[in-house]
């Protein structure tokens, strides 16, 4: 009798969600959309803004290679290491326009720059809060797949790339009794 009564149970709630709407992705044709900017750190506020925290961006023209996003990482998951690149090993397309007439980054002496492994990365943001000059913010990008280990390690030049646009997105939506995408 429990095997006829747990066959109808299963078959009722089959029904139940065949007139629901769906909450398949056909990911990678449709991406989900992320609100907001990336997760940032206003530190003349002292307070975090919120979003998602995908692959860093590096602003050029703000680092000072301090270091302190390196040293914030350090006891976590020591994926950022300080790397020496002079200006002219950068590309001329990633160097800030107004910077483009100097001989070196005025603000940054040392040349020392963040190179990020993203195989090591934990994505807690802890780098981008230790950031007192906001050279460091995290954005909604999140297609971070390469073959190799190598190819997850970002080279400055890298960081200081935007990120591409996505084609097609879907907004996440939730109703009383149900989730879905439009």
């Amino acid at each position: 009798m429990s095997l006829v009564r747990g066959v109808f149970v299963a078959f009722v709630t089959a029904l139940r969600q065949l007139f629901r709407r769906r909450m398949t992705l056909r990911y990678p044709e449709e991406k989900l959309e992320i609100e907001g900017e990336g997760f940032q750190y206003d530190a003349k506020k002292a307070i975090g803004i919120p979003g998602y925290k995908g692959r860093h961006i590096l602003f050029l023209d703000k680092c000072t290679g301090c270091q302190l996003c390196s040293i914030a990482c350090e006891n976590i998951a020591d994926c950022i290491e300080m790397v020496t690149v002079e200006k002219k090993d950068f590309p001329a397309w990633v160097v800030p326009k107004q910077l483009a007439a100097a001989a070196t980054f005025p603000q940054n002496k040392k040349s020392l720059w963040p190179q990020i492994d993203f195989g090591s990365c934990v994505f807690c943001g802890f780098c981008v809060d230790a950031c007192p000059f906001d050279a460091l913010y995290m954005t909604n990008e999140y297609e971070l797949t390469s073959y190799t280990k190598e190819g997850l390690i970002f080279t400055p030049t890298q960081l200081a790339i935007p990120p591409k646009e996505v084609g097609k997105t879907v907004k996440f939506q939730v109703e009383e009794m149900e989730a879905y995408h439009g």
